[in-house]
């Protein structure tokens, strides 16, 4: 599977460095940009990837990018730059960047990096893959099947949510068959951690 990074650097010498060492790695697509107004014109349409992106550029500053791509899902920042301190490491972190590097550095440490970056990226994209799914499950159900899925999760049993309804056990028993072929789910545990993905069980 190949894997894509942007660098986002207003310095021409650097941008090639970064290509010349990234090369190395196999599987790896490689796009530069020369700033961060040139890479955020582009970002709707990019592939997801990890992004290699200067702090200080002039324009739109590595800060303006991480805060115009934050919360899209779509891209694994590393901030670059040569005057680093922990106040900007601070900023940003808090603007959604993975990771921090100043120039200079050693290759093997950006590299190491870069792929743990990667690691982290295709996990929380695999998570959010798994979310949706399980959101799109949950909006199938009718209302009445989503209030016998939530009395389920509360641990009660057909009684309990049938007298709470104010329906038969019976009719109970029906929306649960309903919502466990909707869920395509063959057990209340799997039900539960369809339910859990979704949203609709809180974090303890």
């Amino acid at each position: 599977m190949s894997r894509t990074i942007y660098i986002v650097d207003d310095d021409d010498a650097v941008r090639a460095s970064l290509h010349s060492l990234l090369s190395v790695r196999t599987g790896l697509l490689i796009r530069g940009f020369r700033s961060g107004e040139a890479f955020l014109e582009e970002a709707p349409d990019l592939d997801p990837g990890v992004l290699l992106l200067d702090f200080h550029m002039p324009g739109a500053s590595g800060l303006d990018v991480l805060r115009a791509i934050r919360g899209n899902g779509k891209f694994a920042a590393i901030i670059l730059t040569g005057r680093g301190n922990v106040d900007l490491a601070v900023q940003a972190m808090k603007a959604g960047a993975l990771d921090f590097i100043e120039k200079p550095y050693e290759a093997e440490t950006l590299m190491e990096m870069v792929e743990n970056a990667f690691q982290r990226f295709e996990q929380d994209s695999e998570v959010a893959a798994r979310v949706e799914v399980a959101k799109t499950k949950i909006a199938r159900l009718s209302p009445r099947e989503s209030d016998v899925l939530r009395g389920l999760i509360e641990g009660q049993a057909n009684k309990v949510i049938a007298y709470n309804l104010d329906i038969s056990p019976r009719t109970v028993e029906i929306y649960r068959a309903n919502l466990m072929e909707k869920l395509e789910v063959r057990s209340l545990s799997e039900a539960l951690r369809i339910a859990f993905a979704a949203g609709l069980i809180p974090d303890p």
